[in-house]
């Protein structure tokens, strides 16, 4: 089922998403149709606030990144609970957009090296290092979590010039294909 994205000024956007336990009704729907809402947005991965839900989960494919990143070929997973342990290596920018924040794409710079912990969909906990493009698109997504999008990592006087765009935004002068919930 296609679910609704959530805008830029949502209020739910911008909580601390809560962890799960293994009994969480309807998980499995619920990422299945978190990977589906993805690929019918063009996303490359989706954060569960973007749908309404203040819980700490994310899915993600790199694949459309493997031109660029062969190691994003098959990257696709879903990570629940997670949490950054560490960040670490070289700042480096990139250009990131984001499905709540339609049409504004801007660099923005993060660490390119993270360890995580985290659950997949059959509950197994994991402990990995990312790197590289990985590494920059599941800190795109675990933000999310935290409340923070990736406007929130640009430098002032660019905020500043955003501004209006945001706030157009989250008044809903946008163009996209696909379902969304504007804010109150």
């Amino acid at each position: 089922m296609l679910l609704p994205i959530y805008i830029y000024g949502h209020p739910i956007l911008r909580k601390v998403s809560e962890d799960i336990t293994a009994d969480y009704e309807g998980l499995g729907k619920l990422i299945d149709d978190m990977f589906q809402t993805m690929y019918e947005s063009d996303g490359v991965g989706l954060a569960a606030p973007q749908i309404g839900k203040n819980i700490r989960l994310f899915v993600i494919d790199g694949s459309a990144f493997s031109d660029i990143d062969p190691a994003c070929k098959g990257f696709k997973k879903a990570f629940i609970n997670a949490h950054i342990l560490e960040r670490s290596g070289d700042d480096v920018s990139f250009n990131e957009g984001c499905l709540s924040i339609p049409g504004i794409h801007e660099d923005v710079v993060r660490k390119d090296r993270i360890k995580i912990t985290y659950r997949d969909e059959n509950w197994v906990e994991h402990t990995e290092v990312f790197e590289g493009t990985q590494a920059r698109i599941v800190q795109h997504e675990y933000d999310h979590l935290d409340g923070v999008m990736f406007t929130d990592h640009l430098a002032p006087l660019k905020k500043s010039l955003l501004k209006r765009k945001l706030n157009h935004i989250s008044a809903g002068k946008f163009n996209i294909d696909y379902r969304f919930v504007l804010p109150k």
